[in-house]
């Protein structure tokens, strides 16, 4: 090769190693520092690696800086109240449109029990499936030994917390949640998480809740997750089809009678769930042929959308039993608490709950019907929610049941 052609090419080679070890600098650098900025805002208990390896994740990472929106868990945990962390990606934004900044794209959030903010039973206008027609993807259980929940944009595990103190009070139990914020389609296949970012989500929740765990001094911590967390089933499913926590359901030949609900939105069953839900739901010509023969004569409201029509089942166990309220449309009105060890219905909506005793832990059982549906069929409801309770107590095994008394399954 002629000198002159090798000193260019020389020149060349030199150029693009500098270049090159400045951009790798400048790659080092960015992920060096969207690790410290996530260990500042989620309080080093949220592992950084694997929110950087989620598929939003890209470009300048930053938090939120403000009141909340960052973990510090000494300001608010106490109060039983839950704390998140923030987290944006300019790499997001851009894929989302946006020319400039960055784009929130992940939520950690921690959180202890038993907490002084009560839960609230579903109410008689949830949306139990899509209101545009378009496909429902029930929550699942994480499964792996973990009481956990996946969802379609993120997953949360819960874990028992012997022996764990904060600021001086005892706690029971923790838990954790990893969420991507509004994925939208540049970061969903076929409306669900990747693969990849659901198994992310899930090593990010049990690792987070592990951290909490430790620092709270909890005996306790969580298995590692699933290796592979599958895609949420699509629903909702003809009654026919039941096998999770509807099963019961389709077995019992309902959906065969007139009036009753022709479809379900079900998970598996996971008797370590803190909450989990059965929904019953009328098909739209079910609910339309309902309303022609009998919705006249009760005076209620032609059924407008998908799933207006429906019977929602829950479950609640352990520390969420212990503080469950009751909805209440009447804002004039404070919720009702459902308390353990007694049954009945809610003075001012559709909702009726029994209790039992599970493994030493009280049990709430709700059911709510939908306005204008209850009207109908109120009196036949009392055998759905027997058949739904003693399902769920004989599956885990339950004592000291309770359930409402007949006379307050009327229609108002």
């Amino acid at each position: 090769m002629p000198d002159g052609v090798r000193k260019s090419v020389n020149v060349l080679l030199c150029l693009a190693a500098v270049v090159s070890i400045g951009w790798s600098g400048r790659e080092i650098w960015q992920v060096w520092d969207g690790r410290r900025q996530i260990d500042a805002a989620c309080a080093g208990l949220v592992p950084a690696g694997r929110v950087l390896a989620l598929s939003p994740a890209g470009g300048r990472i930053t938090h939120r800086e403000a009141d909340e929106g960052v973990i510090e868990i000494d300001r608010g945990l106490g109060a039983g109240s839950a704390q998140d962390c923030e987290i944006f990606s300019t790499e997001a934004g851009e894929k989302d449109g946006e020319e400039t900044g960055g784009r929130w794209f992940f939520t950690g959030a921690v959180g202890v029990l038993p907490a002084h903010r009560p839960l609230i039973a579903d109410g008689p206008l949830e949306d139990l499936v899509d209101s545009f027609g378009g496909p429902t993807h029930p929550d699942q259980p994480l499964g792996g030994d973990i009481a956990g929940w996946v969802t379609e944009s993120d997953v949360v595990v819960q874990l028992p917390c012997a022996e764990g103190r904060l600021n001086g009070r005892e706690v029971t139990a923790l838990w954790a949640r990893a969420s991507l914020q509004n994925p939208g389609r540049r970061f969903t296949v076929g409306g669900q998480l990747s693969a990849d970012d659901r198994d992310i989500l899930a090593e990010t929740a049990v690792i987070t809740a592990n951290n909490l765990a430790d620092r709270l001094g909890c005996a306790d911590r969580l298995p590692d997750p699933p290796e592979s967390v599958p895609a949420l089933p699509e629903g909702p499913v003809p009654a026919v089809r039941a096998e999770g926590t509807c099963a019961w359901y389709g077995k019992a030949g309902f959906a065969r009678r007139s009036g009753f609900p022709d479809q379900v939105v079900e998970s598996r069953t996971d008797d370590r769930l803190w909450d989990q839900r059965c929904g019953l739901v009328l098909s739209e010509s079910r609910a339309s042929a309902l309303y022609l023969a009998e919705g006249s004569e009760r005076r209620v409201s032609r059924p407008e959308r998908p799933g207006r029509w429906f019977v929602s089942l829950h479950t609640y166990a352990g520390e969420e039993a212990k503080t469950l309220l009751l909805t209440s449309t009447d804002l004039r009105e404070e919720p009702e608490p459902a308390t353990p060890g007694r049954a009945g219905r809610s003075t001012e909506d559709p909702i009726w709950w029994a209790s039992s005793v599970c493994d030493g832990e009280p049990q709430i059982h709700t059911m709510t019907v939908s306005l204008g549906y209850e009207r109908i069929m109120t009196p036949r409801m009392e055998q759905i929610f027997r058949a739904y309770v003693t399902d769920v107590t004989h599956r885990r095994h339950c004592t000291d049941l309770v359930f409402p008394e007949s006379a307050t399954f009327r229609a108002d």
